[in-house]
């Protein structure tokens, strides 16, 4: 590992500590592997395919279903709820009137209103492998999407990840996971902006006494090489440890996590989400993080996952939506825009959903408890047939009485758009089993 040393100065924390910039010690999730581990890894994977992405928004604690895309105008008022439906732009699809620049983008997107095969964990396991959180766990558990799609295709751009989580981090932990690599190993855990790793990437913004700009900085990287062949130890060193040391003399990654660098109106449309109400032990309401997201995968990354809000909401639960709902509502309807804008909309399948749903009854405290008998899904993107609705449930919201759509089928329907065949894919767990990523088939109605 190679260490830059620049002036005293102080941070936020209030401690003094010396710039460093280390090069090479990039770490991945909570196994603290460098890049040259996380590329020998890949070095075992096929070579990288055409470039597909995925961003999954975990809404965590369990969105109302029946305050979202399934408004219940005939249920008795102990179960209707505050809100109206409103026209989508789609003939005969309505949704919550706290969402009307999403109902001018139906014909983007399509709503899953019989979700099922919730397990009821408070944590987004379901939402980023399809599966419960028992299962394989002897061996590490199972992969999430990035994790997968990292290891059978490895990076789009050698400076880039494909495999980034934004989750903030919450005091109900589990809520700030991102997605875990599982029986893969903590080679193919996400890149996280906020963890330990991120100091280590910033080659730009730090001012340096002798390194005021980045043609300077990168005459100390050459330099450095130098010194480290003299010495001999650059022939100790393998492929994969001379790529992590190049990819941390590209700013790529930096830049696309920094949104200074964005139209001022595009970051306008998307908004930040402030302020952050209804958190309590969850994550803010980062409207800025699809933003990001979009960035990301523009810059190469494959699945970018982050968890929006917290939706548990037992008491107060028409006024959070109101809040959460009219926030989401702006930034994603930004990221479908701004995709489309861009042409990337067929290439970025998106996403939106939670663990479960809510109860029909509302409760003493005008909010919603647990409910895994059904829930709700929101995609758009990713080449999929986009201008429906999926499903129903009765009349009270209670169960899904036309075409249930499990967990496992939306998982296997978002690696269809990273053309990944669930059919036939597998991966070998440690004891050399192959696995197969999920056990449904795609939703045949989304795909083409």
């Amino acid at each position: 590992m190679l260490t830059i040393k620049g002036p005293s100065s102080r941070y936020c924390d209030g401690r003094n500590r010396r710039s460093f910039l280390k090069i090479g010690g990039l770490s991945f999730g909570m196994g603290g592997f460098s890049l040259a581990d996380l590329y020998r890894a890949e070095a075992s994977s096929p070579s990288p395919r055409s470039h597909k992405s995925v961003i999954n928004i975990f809404l965590a604690g369990g969105p109302p279903h029946q305050d979202m895309w399934d408004i219940k105008t005939e249920a008795p008022s102990e179960v209707r709820g505050e809100f109206q439906p409103i026209n989508t732009n789609v003939p005969g699809i309505q949704i919550c009137e706290v969402f009307p620049k999403l109902a001018a983008l139906m014909d983007k997107s399509a709503v899953i209103r019989s979700v099922v095969g919730c397990r009821g964990g408070h944590d987004g396991m379901q939402c980023f492998t399809g599966w419960e959180g028992n299962s394989l766990k002897n061996l590490g558990g199972r992969p999430s999407i990035g994790a997968a799609a990292a290891r059978l295709f490895g990076p789009v751009d050698p400076s880039v990840p494909p495999f980034v989580g934004l989750a903030a981090p919450t005091r109900h932990v589990p809520w700030s996971d991102s997605g875990q690599a599982g029986f893969l190993g903590s080679a193919y855990s996400p890149f996280k902006p906020d963890g330990p790793g991120m100091q280590n990437m910033t080659l730009k913004g730090i001012s340096f006494d002798r390194l005021q700009d980045r043609r300077r900085l990168l005459n100390e990287l050459d330099t450095m090489r130098r010194d480290i062949d003299i010495s001999g130890a650059m022939e100790g060193m393998d492929a994969f440890g001379q790529r992590a040391l190049d990819v941390l003399t590209s700013s790529k990654l930096v830049d696309a996590l920094d949104l200074s660098k964005e139209d001022p109106k595009i970051v306008a449309r998307y908004g930040d989400g402030k302020p952050y109400n209804y958190q309590y032990d969850g994550a803010p309401t980062c409207n800025d993080q699809l933003l990001v997201a979009r960035r990301l995968v523009e810059a190469g990354v494959r699945v970018v996952s982050l968890s929006y809000g917290r939706w548990d909401s037992h008491g107060q639960n028409f006024d959070l939506v109101r809040d959460h709902g009219g926030k989401l509502d702006q930034c994603l309807s930004a990221l479908v825009n701004d995709l489309d804008e861009r042409g990337m909309l067929d290439d970025v399948a998106i996403a939106v959903w939670g663990e479960f749903g809510r109860t029909p009854k509302i409760n003493a405290n005008a909010g919603r408890d647990h409910w895994t008998k059904v829930s709700c899904a929101w995609l758009a993107g990713g080449g999929l047939k986009t201008g429906q609705a999926i499903g129903a449930t009765n009349r009270m919201g209670e169960e899904a009485v036309e075409r249930p759509v499990d967990m496992q089928e939306v998982v296997a329907t978002l690696y269809h758009t990273l053309g990944i065949d669930t059919h036939s894919t597998t991966i070998a767990d440690p004891t050399g089993r192959p696995q197969f990523l999920v056990d449904s088939d795609p939703i045949a109605e989304l795909i083409a």
